[in-house]
């Protein structure tokens, strides 16, 4: 994957993949006229890379995804060769909101399904990421054409306070601030990006599960703290015997012979429940941490546990080194 230091390269053989640049979780918008604000998605990272004949989408984990969305790579036929362009592939359901469990859907619901593009990073070959983000946004506005499946993410210059009601009123999980001025930064989170969280909902990793009738009962989850993943939560609810079935055949190769928290055992199960004694451990089957999955919850306690965790869905767009726990409203 492309980084700054092989720009030159990738000038000479034209668009290509870019690592992409990533959003520093925040507890507070930063404000001032250097910031702009755009809608948080609940939906897939996507990266659209024209060719010369072809074109091909990327997930952040350089995973094509043309199989899945096809008919997204159609829509932007319009784009001129030698072309990317980095946005959130979104799915929206019945009340106009963003519907990341009928994403997994694709099949059933590519007509709800609408890629918000964002950024562009190569223009006919030329390589745009040293631009300002402001003059990138106005090169973008000149190259995509809306239809029924592309859109231009919004971006606004009211306030943090402003943005931030708007985003309560209408049930937007979140906002993303980034500075007019920025740079593009492949693979890096600087805080020229950032996200505030609204709702309780992200990603975590799957250290363990404790087995059941259909393959799982319950998944082990945490977080990476540094290079330590640290456990948050067991999660057995929001299952469905499809998705059970569909979550034990993803991590049963994945079983090692030890536990990869570090936080655990725990010395009591706690006020919740949530606590991982030696005692229940010895139910749990653990696993190479390399499955991310998205999990919603009631509230983080003291202890940096889930309160009322609920599986939502599987993730494969997301390296689990990056899952990080986010900070919230």
């Amino acid at each position: 994957m492309l980084r700054l230091s092989a720009l030159q390269e990738m000038q000479k053989s034209g668009a290509a993949f870019i690592e992409t640049m990533d959003c520093l979780p925040v507890s507070k918008l930063p404000e001032g006229p250097e910031w702009t604000y755009e809608l948080k998605l609940d939906g897939y990272r996507l990266e659209a890379v024209r060719g010369e004949k072809v074109i091909t989408l990327y997930s952040r984990r350089r995973k094509v995804l043309n199989g899945r969305f096809g008919h997204i790579a159609k829509a932007l036929e319009h784009l001129p060769a030698g072309t990317v362009v980095d946005g959130e592939i979104v799915a929206l359901g019945p009340n106009g909101h963003a519907d990341f469990y009928l994403l997994q859907k694709f099949r059933s619901a590519e007509s709800q399904i609408i890629y918000y593009v964002f950024d562009i990073l190569v223009h006919e070959n030329r390589n745009l990421i040293r631009l300002p983000l402001s003059e990138r946004r106005r090169i973008l506005g000149q190259i995509v054409k809306p239809n029924q499946h592309v859109a231009l993410s919004a971006v606004s210059d009211r306030s943090a306070a402003e943005m931030l009601k708007f985003a309560k009123t209408h049930g937007v999980e979140g906002l993303i601030a980034k500075r007019a001025d920025s740079v593009y930064q492949p693979g890096r989170r600087t805080g020229l990006w950032m996200k505030y969280r609204i709702n309780l909902g992200q990603e975590f990793v799957v250290g363990g599960y404790i087995p059941g009738h259909l393959g799982v009962d319950s998944v082990v989850v945490g977080f990476y703290r540094g290079k330590e993943l640290v456990y948050a939560a067991r999660v057995r609810a929001g299952f469905v015997p499809r998705i059970r079935r569909e979550v034990f055949e993803k991590i049963r190769h994945l079983k090692i012979a030890k536990c990869p928290f570090v936080n655990l055992p725990e010395a009591e199960p706690g006020r919740w429940g949530q606590g991982l004694t030696a005692e229940k451990m010895k139910e749990c089957i653990w696993v190479r941490p390399v499955t991310v999955v998205r999990i919603d919850f009631l509230e983080w306690t003291g202890a940096n546990h889930l309160r009322h965790a609920k599986f939502v869905a599987l993730r494969d767009d997301k390296d689990p080194r990056t899952v990080v726990k986010e900070l919230t409203y």
